[in-house]
């Protein structure tokens, strides 16, 4: 799952603005730049630098207010970058392949959630580990959000791993 805003201290959320901002102008990079962290024992641990859109941030279709995929079309053709803020507290949730094993997902089971948007991505064959799709469910509070994701993740039949 993705948490948008993050669920972590302001200051940290700094640092992390102030790390991907920093690698970005040192790397002189014009597009979109993924830059994955994870929180470790209080420290940013930076796990992936991806010059393009990345399915991290798949949650900007519904969440914000230009996409990291309608912001990366702006910047190749040359036109001026959309306004990129969240607009509404998300939470993403992967799907992948292992919900298939008992036939197609009931998906009514996030459709009846009026803040949740399903995206399937038309692969033809689920596999353990590979992701299908995503939904992102937005709602007023990140924690109504976080609720409801989770609701959707037990109806689905999607194992907690913490």
């Amino acid at each position: 799952m993705t948490l948008a805003p993050a669920a972590i201290p302001d200051a940290l959320a700094g640092e992390a603005t102030a790390l991907g901002t920093r690698l970005a102008a040192e790397l002189e990079y014009v597009g979109v730049l993924a830059v994955e962290m994870f929180v470790v024992g209080g420290r940013l641990l930076l796990n992936e630098m991806a010059p393009r859109p990345h399915n991290s941030a798949h949650y900007t279709i519904d969440a914000c207010r230009t996409s990291q995929f309608e912001q990366q079309v702006r910047v190749l053709c040359g036109l001026p970058l959309g306004d990129p803020s969240q607009h509404s507290p998300a939470v993403m949730v992967n799907l992948l392949g292992d919900i298939w094993r008992n036939g197609e997902p009931r998906w009514e089971a996030v459709l009846r959630h009026g803040g949740a948007h399903l995206h399937l991505y038309g692969k033809r064959v689920p596999r353990p580990g590979r992701k299908m799709g995503h939904v992102t469910v937005c709602e007023a509070s990140p924690e109504r959000a976080l609720e409801v994701a989770l609701a959707i993740r037990r109806d689905l039949g999607i194992a907690d791993r913490s």
